[in-house]
C-alpha cells in the first residue's frame, strides 16, 4: 500500500517491503497489509512476539502499510507476498543486489509499482519478496530485507527488537507493538504528529518504507529499522 512520503514531524500520513520510490505513508487509520512468509524470525518462536515493508520458509501471510522467515541457508524456495514470480514473458532479472550476508537478491519488475525479489543463495532461490499495491518485507533469521513499491531494495542485520512493546526506530520513528493474534502482530508507526501507519502480519513478515527509513515486522512480532 502506498504512503505519502514526510518526515517524523510531518507524519500525519500513513507509513511493507519495504525503495527507489519508497512508500508514502497514507493516513494513520490505513492499515498495511503484506504478502506471504515463513513462520520462522530467527530470534523467538512465530507464535510469541509482539505486533507492529515478507518471504517465508513456511506458509504463511504479510501484512499490511513487515513476519518471519527461513535462513537464506535453507533449500526452499518462499514467496513473501501474493504473486506468483517472475510473470508473463521474464527469464531472467532486471537487476542482481548483494545482500548483507553474501547472498543476493535478483529483482524483476513485473508491472507498475510491481516487483519480485528472489533471493538466492548458493545457487537456489530461498525466498521471494513482492510488491503488489503494498511494500514487503523479511526477517530471515536475522537478516532483514525490505524491497518498496518502486523496486528499491534494502538489506541489513540487527537494530530489532521483540515485540510487545514501544520502540524507538531509525529516523525519530517509534513503533507500538501488539500481538493481536496465532502469528499475527500490529505495530502502530509513530511519529511526532501521532500515529502515522500501521503495519500487521497474519502468517507472514511485512514491510514498509517510511520515508526512507526501512521498517520490517516479522510474524514472531520482531521489528527492525534501516536508515
Amino acid at each position: 500500500m502506498n504512503l505519502q512520503k514526510r518526515t517524523p514531524r510531518q507524519a500525519t500520513a500513513e507509513a511493507r517491503p519495504v525503495r527507489r520510490a519508497g512508500l508514502a505513508l497514507a493516513a494513520a487509520s490505513l492499515l498495511v497489509v503484506g504478502g506471504t512468509a515463513c513462520e520462522s524470525d530467527g530470534a523467538t518462536p512465530a507464535g510469541d512476539a509482539a505486533p507492529a515493508a515478507s518471504a517465508s520458509t513456511e506458509p504463511g501471510d504479510q501484512a499490511a502499510s513487515p513476519s518471519g522467515a527461513r535462513s537464506p541457508d535453507a533449500e526452499e524456495d518462499v514467496t513473501a507476498t501474493s504473486g506468483e514470480g517472475d510473470g508473463p514473458g521474464k527469464s531472467s532479472p532486471d537487476r542482481t543486489e548483494k545482500l548483507v550476508d553474501g547472498s543476493e537478491a535478483q529483482i524483476t519488475e513485473v508491472g507498475e509499482q510491481h516487483y519480485v525479489a528472489k533471493i538466492v543463495s548458493k545457487g537456489a532461490v530461498v525466498a521471494t519478496l513482492e510488491t503488489d499495491g503494498h511494500d514487503a518485507g523479511l526477517n530471515a533469521n536475522g537478516m532483514f530485507v525490505a524491497l518498496t513499491l518502486g523496486g528499491d531494495l534494502a538489506s541489513w542485520m540487527g537494530n530489532d527488537h521483540q515485540g510487545p512493546g514501544t520502540f524507538a526506530l531509525e529516523g525519530g520513528w517509534k513503533a507500538k507493538v501488539t500481538k493481536v493474534g496465532e502469528l499475527r502482530y500490529r505495530a502502530q508507526i509513530i511519529g511526532h504528529d501521532g500515529v502515522a501507519g500501521t503495519l500487521e502480519t497474519d502468517g507472514h513478515d511485512t514491510g514498509l518504507d517510511a520515508n526512507g527509513v526501512y521498517i520490517v515486522l516479522s510474524n514472531g512480532g520482531v521489528i527492525s529499522s534501516h536508515k
